[in-house]
């Protein structure tokens, strides 16, 4: 991954995702294959060693310190000057937007807080490497959100290289750089957010990636496809099953004559202009921009695709939890 992105390693709960990012830490022993940083293989190095921050979706705060000392704590087990670390801890309480709160105890933040504080302990031994898994996953929407559009402003300021573990579609399409869709252990494409959602390597990627239907055989985004009242040459024709208002969308499921059921969706002054109710005749066409975001289901990848990087090999992970346990060995050389 480039120097300085954030990377969002992405797919459904169970995929491997956080068992990739144990291996890359250092938790976890690869079974074949190497890591490497700039270059330098650390498929060997023990993981205090590997100069990585840690940020997991359970913060592991300790709880008997306040949030200065919990952010100082990597600082003072490496022994750094007293004024260095008074110094480094208020720059980074400060850009994380908690300095008001640093003689408060864990136990006195919210939820959000303290994963602001796990952030500032993790950037304070300066990593080369950072690693979040799942870090906003215990947080409600409304705070989930606001900490993505904080977590992408901050990532602008310090530019460390990042890796985000994460099954939310939204968020890492939000936050991060680039890209790398995991499914049952297997690496399914890597790319920049668009022109994965535009260019989908596969079935599972064009799925996992955003909504999708199926109209004559193939997977289409229900955005680009257009509804009309009235034939026309090329469209398929079906009949309106339920008309679903999703508040600034409005959500069309029709049954094909012949393909099976698809969806639409439809803006509201779309929805409003055709007045469809169910068992309403309507025919069905791709929007003329639509070819970028047909999968065929037949179409996949063959070698020579994979050789040219469109659609990396297959690559198998195992599956295990982090523990707090692993963590402290990271906050010591």
């Amino acid at each position: 991954m480039p120097d300085g992105s954030l990377t969002a390693l992405l797919g459904p709960s169970g995929g491997g995702k956080s068992t990739l990012l144990r291996v890359v830490a250092g938790l976890e022993v690869p079974d074949s294959g190497t890591i490497e940083f700039d270059g330098q293989d650390v498929t060997g190095i023990p993981v205090r060693d590997r100069g990585i921050g840690f940020c997991f979706q359970h913060y592991a705060p300790f709880r008997h310190l306040t949030v200065r000392k919990n952010v100082a704590f990597g600082l003072e087990v490496r022994k750094r000057p007293k004024a260095e670390i008074r110094a480094k801890v208020d720059e980074l309480l400060g850009l994380v937007k908690i300095d008001h709160l640093a003689d408060r105890y864990p136990s006195q933040l919210s939820g959000g807080q303290r994963q602001r504080m796990a952030l500032a302990r993790a950037l304070a031994i300066e990593p080369q490497l950072l690693l979040l898994d799942e870090p906003f996953g215990a947080l409600d929407a409304q705070v989930r959100q606001e900490l993505r559009v904080w977590l992408r402003e901050l990532h602008e300021k310090i530019s460390v290289t990042t890796v985000l573990v994460t099954h939310d579609q939204e968020e890492a399409m939000e936050v991060a750089d680039h890209l790398a869709i995991i499914n049952e252990g297997r690496l399914e494409q890597i790319g920049h957010p668009a022109e994965m959602y535009d260019h989908p390597a596969n079935e599972f990627v064009m799925k996992f990636l955003g909504p999708a239907t199926q109209l004559d055989g193939s997977w289409v985004r229900p955005h680009d496809l257009v509804v009309h009242r009235d034939p026309a040459e090329g469209d398929f024709a079906g009949t309106v099953e339920r008309v679903t208002h999703l508040g600034f969308e409005v959500r069309v499921d029709v049954t094909m004559a012949e393909g099976g059921p698809a969806w639409v969706q439809l803006s509201r002054g779309a929805a409003t202009e055709l007045d469809l109710g169910p068992g309403d005749p309507v025919w069905i066409s791709r929007a003329a921009s639509t070819g970028q975001n047909v999968v065929d289901p037949a179409g996949a990848p063959d070698a020579a695709t994979v050789a040219q990087g469109l659609a990396p090999p297959a690559t198998p992970v195992s599956s295990a939890e982090p523990s707090t346990d692993d963590l402290a060995p990271s906050t010591a050389r």
